[in-house]
This record gives C-alpha cells, structure tokens and sequence, in this order.
C-alpha cells in the first residue's frame, strides 16, 4: 500500500527546508520551528492540516512585518519547487488578505504558482472580492509563462477538487468566461487542460452555457476543439442530445433507438489480484447504413480500503463506413 502523501512532511523534510531558511535568515530557529511544528498532536494531522501547521509555524519565527517575511521566502524559492512546497501561497492565504498587501500579495502569488500552484491560495481573494480578483485573473490569462496562464483559469474553477467552492461562480458563471476565452487556444497542454476542467465544472450547474460556448468554439482552432471536446465530457457521459449531435455521434431514429444489432464485452481473467492484468473484449455489429460515429462506454466497478465501492467510467470512439 502506497505511503499516505502526508508523510512527505517528516523531519528530513522540515530540518533541511528549516536550513535553508536559516542560510538567508539568520535569525531563523531551525529548533523552535521544528517543535512548534512538530508537536505531540503532529501525528494526528492529515496533508492540509501539515501544510497549514507549517505556514503558522513559519509566522512565529518570521520577520514581524508580512513584506520581510516574504522577502524571506523570495530568497529561497528557487530552490523549493514542488507538491510540498504549496505553503509558499498558503502563506500569501493566510497573511496577505489585508488591503495594504493586495500588491504584494498579488506579485507573490504569481511568483510562487510556478514553483508549486497558487490555484487554492487565491480562492480566498476570490471570496473577499470577487470582481477585483477575477480582473487580476484576466492579466494573468495573458501571461508570457503557462504556470500564471493556468492559474488564472484553474483558480476560478467553481468546484476545485481540494479548494473552497465559489458558491457566487456557480449560481452565475459569466464573471470567469472572459478568462476562458482568452484561454481557448493556448498553446499549452498545462493550461488547455484546466481550461477544459473549469468547462465540466460549469457544465454540472449550467449545461445550457457550456453547450452555447461549444457551439461557438468548436472548429476555431484545433487546440480550442481537444478544449471543447474534454470539457463537455459529463455532457457527452450523460448523452446530451445537443452534444452528441455537435460532435457527430449517430441519432436514434424513430422506432429505432440504436444503430447496433448486437453488442458483447467480455474480461479475461474475470478475477484479479492487486498488480494484476486482464484483457476486456468487446464485439459490436451494426446495421448498414449511412457513416456514423459511435461511442462505447464501460464501467470498472472496484472495491477501495474500508470496503467502498468506486466506479471508473472509460469510453472509445468507433467510425462506420
């Protein structure tokens, strides 16, 4: 069984981060840090809760003022790069809402997203004022680096896997399309990716707006169609009858509900073990006719620690000629 990711927060990990610390700030007490940090209810703790123990740690022994307390972690940020270094933003989260840091705060976050992702710090900022952040995401959409590209669409996502939900974001949408357009064709997988992603969030509260969009999108530019295509995948799940017909997939006819005449899968062997292989096979006939397209789905059905069920939906694309 794979070693629970919280456990990249250890000793070795907090001495030597501790030490670098140390090497550009002097004043810095590798000792009290660590058993601030590490204290008896550190054991307890899961990944955020590390992750949020070290940034209110970090506080104690930091400059008092938050600009020389950033200075502090400029100094060393080249070198922190990472999943574990996301308390460089957790500290922007924590301590740099106030009105007098937005500047600073706003330079910090884009620095750092590069190194590890400011996509859940900026939530926050995002709650507190929503129209003067969302206008912050627009100038990070334009960008010259990917890493700020992505955050602006990534960290207005309405329902972030991890981060705070945007309940205004998902009642009304239209304040994050001006990113998405901007995004649409960018030249990076990175930031299609998310774009894509912030598309199937928006589908779960409005189909209407993601199908408008992919109406409009779809044959623009062949970057912008892999966008329009993952991101109206719940949409395409769920057979919406507008979107399987924008992307070709055959129609029912009446009195017939499905251009296949017989259809079998079958897995071989039927029982497995951790580690193992198996082989699925499936075999489908159609009836004669026009060219189609034609989607396969299937389910994986498993069973994770403490006996819950979980179910893995995949799918292959089949033209008829």
């Amino acid at each position: 069984m794979a070693e629970p990711l919280k456990h990249m927060y250890n000793e070795p990990f907090l001495r030597g981060f501790s030490e670098k610390l140390h090497d550009v700030y002097d004043a810095f007490d590798i000792d009290g840090f660590m058993a601030t940090t590490m204290d008896d209810t550190w054991e307890a703790l899961e990944l955020k809760a590390r992750m949020r123990r070290i940034t209110t740690s970090l506080r104690i022994y930091f400059p008092s003022m938050y600009e020389d307390a950033l200075e502090v972690l400029f100094k060393i940020d080249q070198s922190c790069i990472g999943f574990p270094y996301l308390f460089f933003p957790d500290f922007i989260e924590v301590y740099g809402q106030a009105e007098e840091h937005w500047e600073l705060s706003m330079k910090a976050l884009e620095r750092f997203t590069s190194k590890s992702s400011a996509e859940f710090a900026v939530r926050p900022f995002l709650l507190r004022d929503p129209v003067r952040m969302m206008s912050q995401m627009l100038k990070w959409a334009e960008h010259p680096q990917e890493h700020v590209r992505r955050l602006a669409s990534e960290g207005c996502r309405p329902r972030l896997p991890w981060g705070q939900a945007l309940p205004m974001f998902k009642h009304e949408p239209s304040p994050i399309l001006p990113v998405l357009e901007l995004l649409k064709a960018d030249p990076s997988l990175y930031v299609r990716k998310s774009v894509a992603n912030n598309l199937n969030d928006i589908v779960k509260d409005h189909p209407s707006v993601v199908i408008d969009i992919a109406r409009r999108w779809k044959g623009l530019n062949p970057h912008t169609d892999w966008i329009v295509r993952h991101g109206c995948r719940t949409l395409i799940r769920n057979a919406d009858p507008e979107i399987m017909s924008l992307f070709g997939y055959a129609e029912p006819t009446e009195g017939n509900h499905s251009i296949a005449t017989y259809a079998s899968l079958s897995i071989e062997p039927n029982g497995l073990s951790i580690g193992g292989t198996c082989e699925l096979r499936y075999e489908l006939h159609v009836r004669d006719g026009e060219p189609a397209h034609i989607r396969v789905e299937y389910a994986i059905d498993f069973v994770k620690a403490r006996g819950r069920h979980r179910v893995n939906l995949s799918s292959c694309q089949i033209r008829q000629f």
